[in-house]
């Protein structure tokens, strides 16, 4: 298991963190999250960055120095302080490239957090990204949008981001004058075949491992 924790998406971290600045409850669990309305499906990961920073301890309770961190309102005072809890957390980061830990690129991130956990390509890249999230919301960086939520004309709730949705689409075959736009002719027919994978947005992590896992030993690795 990683050391360093992961999650898919870093806009659900901020997320939580501005809500958390706002109203900080007593104790902070997945149900707490799921309640919200945030990190859909992977508030256990998001639990993890949490008690990984010492915001909330091992049953979920706020930490004392988080209450401090978090009451404070004006932003660079909070980043500042936000900042300090990531180094801590991160200790062993900063040992090895010190200030310039923030601003590290995301290959170097990857090589680091892969050797450090022998983890995959998968969850090293994700590391890295939870990291220079902490890092944008401690003043190093730009942070990523969170995902808002909307209201369907059935009353229904769905999430979106400024990524657009994936489509789905069918694949069929064409004929080679309709690839060329130009009428019937007595030429043979083409066939072309195309391969799309529509991950949905609520998908779980495991779930994204599993469907990338599969495409490579299938198609990539395949023989």
């Amino acid at each position: 298991m990683a050391n360093h924790p992961y999650i898919g998406g870093g806009g659900a971290i901020v997320q939580a963190i501005n809500h958390l600045r706002r109203s900080f409850p007593a104790t902070v669990t997945a149900d707490t999250l799921k309640k919200l309305g945030i990190a859909s499906k992977n508030e256990s990961y998001l639990i993890n960055v949490l008690r990984f920073l010492s915001v909330i301890d091992a049953e979920g309770k706020r930490s004392e120095k988080a209450a401090k961190v978090f009451n404070l309102h004006d932003d660079a005072e909070f980043q500042k302080a936000f900042g300090q809890m990531v180094k801590d957390a991160y200790m062993d980061l900063f040992a090895l490239h010190s200030e310039s830990a923030w601003t590290l690129d995301a290959d170097s991130l990857i090589t680091f957090f892969r050797q450090a956990d022998q983890s995959s390509g998968i969850v090293g890249t994700r590391q890295a990204n939870t990291f220079r999230t902490l890092a944008a919301l401690s003043g190093h960086g730009e942070t990523p949008a969170p995902r808002q939520r909307t209201t369907q004309a059935n009353g229904g709730r769905v999430e979106k981001s400024s990524a657009k949705s994936p489509k789905k689409s069918k694949a069929v075959p064409i004929t080679s004058s309709e690839a060329t736009g130009g009428a019937a002719s007595a030429s043979p027919f083409g066939l072309t075949v195309r391969i799309e994978v529509n991950l949905p947005a609520d998908a779980s992590q495991e779930a994204y491992d599993k469907i990338f896992q599969s495409l490579r030993k299938n198609l990539i690795d395949g023989k």
